[in-house]
């Protein structure tokens, strides 16, 4: 397995938000987090790239212990975060914003600290844009950016969350394949917290459903209709 958590618990204060979460992600799989707001998804990702705080529990990356290791650290190890509400850095360039992605390679031997080609490939928007100011775009042309960005310190695991978002339903449809193209061709893992079911249906394999800080159940969206869930967690 590329990532897995093993009884990850995590807490804001007195108050735990996650309890005794167990998790395994293969390599090269995707796996769609579901949930009502406030369950714990955004703090399970934030955990999962050391942004939050991991009270109780292991967490294995690429077959190393990774659970109180700084975030720049996991972000150099290969974990690429794209953020709810995208937090691009709006006075600054596209081409600037992606570069700032580039500090996920320091320290990597033999990898070139540029823009991948790949990145303008998988969002060739973001190269006729390229010296736009970020608080000038759409929020489609900025989700975009912040998958680049992320993309741009050539992960070997993704995390998104939210993407979609307030995103117009032709931009939705072009992250989609931009998302496939990305496992497809650069063999990249992805966990998205997604609360269009449709589109996480549409590319992840596996589903983890949380309430209360728990995943209560997982499964294979192969086997299960995505309105079956949605009922299951009052989408």
């Amino acid at each position: 397995m590329l990532l897995t958590l093993d009884k990850v618990s995590a807490a804001y204060g007195q108050s735990r938000v996650l309890w005794d979460v167990d998790l395994a992600v293969p390599a090269g799989g995707a796996l769609a987090l579901i949930g009502r707001n406030g369950v714990g998804k955004t703090t399970l990702l934030n955990a999962i790239m050391g942004i939050h705080k991991i009270i109780s529990g292991r967490l294995t990356f690429d077959g190393a212990v990774m659970t109180g290791m700084a975030a720049y650290l996991r972000a150099r190890a290969g974990i690429g975060y794209v953020p709810q509400g995208r937090h691009v850095f709006s006075h600054l360039t596209v081409a600037e914003n992606l570069a700032t992605g580039l500090a996920a390679l320091d320290q990597r031997a033999g990898v070139e600290r540029r823009i991948p080609d790949y990145v303008y490939d998988m969002f060739p928007k973001l190269a006729t844009i390229a010296g736009r100011k970020a608080g000038f775009l759409s929020g489609g042309e900025q989700q975009q950016l912040a998958i680049g960005r992320a993309l741009a310190g050539r992960p070997t695991l993704l995390l998104l969350d939210e993407p979609t978002e307030g995103i117009q339903p032709s931009v939705v449809q072009e992250i989609e394949q931009a998302l496939r193209r990305i496992r497809a061709e650069l063999g990249v893992t992805i966990v998205i917290v997604e609360q269009y079911l449709d589109f996480a249906w549409s590319f992840a394999e596996r589903y983890a459903v949380m309430q209360r800080g728990r995943i209560v159940r997982e499964g294979s969206t192969a086997d299960e209709q995505a309105d079956e869930i949605a009922h299951l967690v009052n989408i």
